[in-house]
């Protein structure tokens, strides 16, 4: 397929252009020869040296990441920035970004996918930013102890899953923002949540989580945020596409 014709299905699908005011990712076709042909495409949660040497060697024609390069724009392509963008250019392997936007797609985006990994009910969409969501939110089939919830989150690709353990003996309904998500405290205890689900904290979510009796668990930035690009991997071999999935945990 040719890059152009699939960065514009895959920005129709994830709905790249709600986003465009409310995300500092410059979503959509990052690096790229716009007329190239995609017959192999891999998939990461973060484009780093790391990740584009990796799909370099696999000789694939497209990488397509959750965390791209460009936030806000370049001012010089030197140091790191050069270290990443080389190689893609080198290689001729184009670079697809999905920030937000693969956050809050309702059936493919990072909440969606812990959400169904979970078992949730009656999900709906949850954590707003803007006039849009990067989240969602439903029901355990039935109720759970928080250390049987932590040890099943603890089998993600993060064995070391922080719970502040301030909401109810059980949880039922859960909120979810995967990766940096605990700013929707307040959101998710005002919805009636008895738990928010995100990737990692800070100083302050302590005394937040607290002071609402809320129990917040920790599951990973990466840990949560693997589920996105998985699926797009499905929808990519749908369209006839060959699929890689890199992994490279950080155990943030």
């Amino acid at each position: 397929m040719e890059l152009t014709r699939l960065c514009d299905r895959l920005d129709e699908r994830l709905q790249i252009d709600a986003y465009a005011d409310i995300d500092a990712s410059a979503n959509g076709l990052q690096v790229g020869p716009e007329r190239s042909e995609i017959d192999h495409a891999a998939l990461a949660v973060d484009a780093a040296v790391a990740t584009i040497e990796e799909a370099a060697a696999l000789d694939v024609d497209l990488l397509l990441v959750h965390h791209g390069l460009s936030w806000g724009g370049f001012e010089r392509v030197t140091g790191r920035e050069y270290e990443r963008i080389a190689p893609l250019i080198e290689n001729d392997t184009a670079l697809y970004a999905a920030h937000l936007p693969l956050d809050g797609h309702q059936q493919l985006g990072n909440a969606a996918g812990l959400a169904g990994w979970l078992g949730l009910d009656d999900c709906e969409p949850f954590g707003t930013v803007g006039t849009e969501h990067i989240g969602q939110r439903g029901r355990l089939p039935e109720p759970v102890a928080t250390d049987e919830l932590t040890e099943r989150l603890s089998t993600l690709e993060n064995d070391r899953v922080q719970t502040l353990p301030f909401g109810p003996e059980t949880i039922e309904d859960v909120a979810i923002v995967t990766g940096s998500g605990v700013d929707w405290i307040d959101e998710a205890r005002d919805a009636g949540a008895d738990a928010l689900i995100t990737g990692e904290g800070k100083q302050q979510a302590y005394h937040e989580a607290r002071e609402r009796e809320l129990t917040v668990f920790l599951a990973g930035h990466y840990a949560t945020e693997t589920f996105g690009v998985r699926a797009l991997s499905g929808l990519l071999e749908d369209w006839a596409i060959e699929t890689s999935f890199i992994s490279h945990p950080t155990g943030l």
